[in-house]
């Protein structure tokens, strides 16, 4: 008799989720079903609608190898552009029908007895699954600041990821929290629009230029027509981010040619010193995200906009109080400050093996076997787990490998047999967190506090080396890894009854 397909439950419809859903439901291998608690597919390009919001990895390199795109709008692909990539793609390979919206994933707990997942959503609804694949990613909980006063504004203020498109900016004064990668998009187009914007910075951040630029109808073409031309444009792309990859990692001339890229561009579109000075980091290059911009600076230097560096003591109900005793007047607060990118599978409760709670098992840090496995939680697979972060290239390759990864084990399992779960081995998992941890230790990413790190210090979101080593080290699940475990009925039922298949 043919043992019945494994049942997938997918958490989590962005890039990952739906990445793992093809893969997964490739040649009938599994019944997969994907939850996403918002009404619509696409992740963070859903969510993340700010004036500017655009990718920092070139459009060619940024999608899916099994689904090439030939019409992009630009090298570096908007947000528009990019979820209707990825609304296009679900379309196109019936993954939109494996996908069921509204539907928010509270709790997962294994259940010994039978070797399965019941999931519990906020609808009251439960599912149960073979194998569970949280596929959230790092960068999809707004994070705000600790500062005193938030709702105590009286004008509107939102998170960048929740953009108010209701509020009308045209001749206000706007504080902007924050200068990461999402504030240097939406701070050059909203300071068209408004009467003065205050940037309220923390640490200054690196700025390397972004040489973008529209596709022509040639490009197009190109891509459509030309044998090669395609693959050959995204494999280059790929090496020279590998590139930067070795630059933020061990190669310091290198880091030391793109720390001279970013001071050129300062230097380039800031003559006041004062400006200037207040715009230089103070770390070493790579410790926090690179950021990429051509309109950042530019948008800092005009007279629209003012640098602020005194910390912020508390928001009033007028404006933004700082530590010199002055309060800045403003209409609107918009807070880019970033996401929760540590807080792992939060706020899901996850209890595994023997009541095993996720939470206390990552009191230190979150961690798992090549970002994906955790001991004590059998057939749980992360997508864009811990330490599979980029601080270069596309994040998509170890996406799309971990996808590749996860269905050799679940391919494992659809043989049959006496194996119902598989759970990496503790000494596995331990020997491979200590030698991530201790290259990390030597790298960059420890020399400053970003959101890179816990609040202990640990680096929990990035890998540390490149993104062909890392599909090299998971190019075969390596299944002696794992322990097998065999359910544990209870008294007076069997794992073969039909309500356990």
């Amino acid at each position: 008799m043919t043992p019945p397909r494994p049942r997938v439950l997918v958490i989590g419809a962005g890039f990952g989720g739906l990445g793992a859903a093809y893969e997964l439901s490739k040649d009938g291998l599994a019944d997969v079903t994907v939850l996403e608690k918002a009404n619509d597919i696409g992740g963070v390009w859903r969510e993340n609608t700010y004036p500017g919001a655009a990718c920092d990895v070139p459009s060619n390199l940024y999608s899916y190898s099994f689904a090439p795109k030939t019409d992009w709008g630009r090298r570096y692909a908007e947000q528009p552009d990019i979820l209707g990539y990825i609304q296009d793609t679900a379309d196109r390979f019936g993954l939109r029908d494996l996908v069921r919206t509204g539907i928010e994933v509270t709790s997962a707990t294994y259940d010994d007895s039978t070797a399965t997942w019941q999931v519990a959503t906020s609808s009251g609804d439960t599912f149960e699954a073979d194998v569970l694949v949280p596929a959230m990613g790092q960068l999809s909980r707004p994070a705000l600041p600790a500062i005193p006063g938030l709702d105590s504004f009286a004008g509107p203020s939102f998170h960048s990821a929740e953009w108010r498109h209701d509020v009308d900016l045209d001749g206000k004064r706007i504080a902007v929290l924050g200068t990461g990668a999402s504030a240097i998009q939406f701070v050059p187009r909203i300071r068209e629009a408004a009467a003065h914007v205050t940037v309220f910075q923390r640490s200054a951040p690196y700025v390397v230029p972004k040489v973008d630029r529209a596709y022509t109808d040639a490009h197009h073409a190109a891509f459509r027509k030309v044998p090669g031309f395609a693959a050959a444009m995204r494999g280059s792309i790929w090496e020279l981010t590998e590139l930067l990859g070795l630059a933020l990692t061990k190669v310091a001339p290198l880091a030391r040619a793109l720390q001279v890229l970013a001071s050129a561009n300062l230097k380039r579109h800031i003559k006041d010193p004062v400006l200037r000075a207040k715009v230089t980091p103070d770390y070493p290059i790579g410790c926090k995200r690179v950021l990429f911009s051509s309109a950042w600076y530019p948008a800092l230097a005009s007279d629209e906009v003012e640098v602020e560096t005194d910390a912020v003591d508390e928001v009033t109900a007028k404006g933004v109080r700082t530590g010199d005793g002055r309060l800045h007047e403003v209409d609107v607060i918009i807070y880019g400050t970033g996401f929760k990118a540590t807080e792992f599978l939060a706020p899901m409760t996850i209890t595994g093996r023997d009541g095993r709670d996720l939470r206390s098992e990552w009191a230190e840090g979150a961690r798992a076997h090549l970002g994906m496995a955790v001991p004590g939680f059998p057939n749980m697979f992360l997508i864009y787990g811990p330490n599979t972060n980029l601080g270069s290239s596309s994040v998509i390759q170890m996406i799309e490998q971990q996808a590749r990864y996860i269905r050799q084990v679940v391919s494992e399992l659809a043989r049959g047999g006496r194996a119902r779960a598989f759970e990496i081995r503790r000494a596995v998992e331990a020997a491979y967190d200590a030698e991530v941890q201790s290259r990390l230790e030597r790298g960059v990413w420890t020399d400053c506090d970003s959101w890179y790190r816990t609040a202990s210090g640990r680096v929990t979101t990035n890998w540390p080396g490149l993104v062909h080593e890392y599909q090299r080290r998971t190019r075969t699940a390596v299944i002696a890894d794992y322990d097998e475990i065999v359910p544990t009925p209870q008294p007076g039922r069997s794992a073969r009854d039909p309500d356990f298949v």
